[in-house]
């Protein structure tokens, strides 16, 4: 592996249901309410000052988050540790011009917006046409406690097949912009890292458009950071598209974990799938999850679901669950989702405590059980071992 420098350039069960056709509302042009009404700009003065009352940030870390609220140069980088890369993928770099162009929309908030605007470019990941990439790209980004803003392209040619790992490291106060296009006919499994220290604070906004046929699988896993907010967005714009997405976070005392999803069905016969569970330990550990899906009118044969878990395994801790549905048809094959916060199952404790598992031993399978699915999800085995490592370390912390 060699090390490439790019500087990126200057409460409890909440909902459960199933939607039907009688669920069904039709807007014609999206009113206020609506989740396609909100503003996208790389303008950050099109969003005003974030006060915290806004409905996007009312959940948020704001007073945490205000370095990378003010529109102010950044003169930071993340270091980006980049292995041989395969035939087909290169990493390369654009100017501000064409890194607004090249990004499949505007930002949507201010932090994005900010990050777009004073990263001055992008590091652009770009897979070719009819590539098949067999080993995963993982590259590291490490930082070094600065103030950093970056825009990240990741272009996936068409027919084209990848899994790219992105890793977080190291200690900053980073905003991010990331631009996810997925051609036709493309596969890609996306893997995002937040394995911060413990200072880092990390706002982003991930925006992905699928094209027919297009599949996407990302995965967030979020376990660093003293405040991260990530947001991620899946546009699904023809028949075909499927988008499946995977988050993990684990939250440690006076830790802010923050994930808010929208998925926009905006072409018909597409499918999506959002899975997202939490583990939260501590006093002041606080974890939230906002799932937004949005079947436009347009969107007929629709399959979607959305889904969250939290387990909270001490007193103190806080997971706030939202999850939202908008419906603009009733042509659809299925919509629905589900969210629910609790703490360990005390059957599953006695079931295993009868067959003589001790009860810190207990806890830990159930803690296991419960990521298990998901870390699979992931499909690259090394980054997997990690995790499982990683979650034994928090597991250790609580004495679980």
């Amino acid at each position: 592996m060699t090390t490439t420098d790019v500087t990126e350039p200057t409460g409890r069960s909440t909902d459960h249901s199933r939607a039907t056709a009688d669920d069904a509302h039709t807007h014609g042009d999206a009113p206020a309410s609506s989740r396609a009404a909100r503003l996208a700009s790389f303008d950050p003065a099109a969003f005003g000052e974030i006060t915290g009352s806004e409905e996007e940030w009312r959940f948020s870390a704001v007073d945490s988050l205000h370095p990378l609220l003010q529109d102010a140069p950044a003169e930071g980088h993340l270091t980006w540790d980049v292995p041989a890369l395969p035939e087909g993928v290169t990493v390369t770099e654009v100017g501000a011009e064409q890194a607004m162009a090249r990004s499949v929309r505007a930002p949507g908030d201010r932090a994005s917006a900010i990050a777009a605007s004073r990263a001055q470019g992008a590091a652009v990941l770009s897979v070719a046409r009819n590539t098949v990439a067999a080993d995963p790209v993982e590259i590291t980004l490490t930082g070094q406690g600065e103030d950093v803003r970056g825009h990240v392209l990741i272009e996936v040619g068409e027919s084209a097949e990848v899994t790219v790992v992105l890793d977080r490291r190291g200690s900053a106060t980073y905003g991010e912009f990331i631009s996810v296009d997925v051609a036709a006919n493309a596969h890609l499994n996306l893997v995002l890292l937040q394995q911060w220290q413990d200072d880092a604070v990390h706002a982003g906004e991930v925006v992905a458009r699928l094209h027919r046929d297009a599949r996407l699988r990302g995965t967030v896993v979020s376990l660093g950071g003293k405040v991260v907010r990530l947001n991620t967005s899946a546009a699904l714009v023809a028949p075909g598209a499927d988008v499946e997405l995977f988050g993990l976070y684990y939250a440690d005392a006076h830790q802010h974990l923050e994930h808010q999803l929208f998925v926009d069905h905006a072409a018909p016969n597409a499918r999506s799938r959002v899975t997202y569970k939490g583990a939260l330990q501590g006093a002041g550990a606080r974890s939230v999850w906002i799932g937004d899906v949005l079947i436009r009118k347009e969107a007929e044969g629709t399959d979607t679901y959305e889904l969250n878990r939290n387990l909270v395994l001490t007193e103190g801790a806080r997971a706030d669950s939202v999850p939202n549905l908008e419906i603009e048809t009733g042509e659809i094959e299925g919509a629905g989702h589900a969210s629910a916060t609790g703490r360990f199952d005390d059957e599953q404790l006695f079931y295993l405590k009868a067959r003589g598992i001790p009860e810190d031993v207990a806890r830990r399978l159930v803690v296991r059980g419960f990521f298990a699915e998901l870390i699979q999800q992931i499909g690259v085995p090394s980054v997997q071992d990690r995790l499982i490592a990683a979650i034994e370390a928090e597991l250790e912390v609580t004495g679980a």
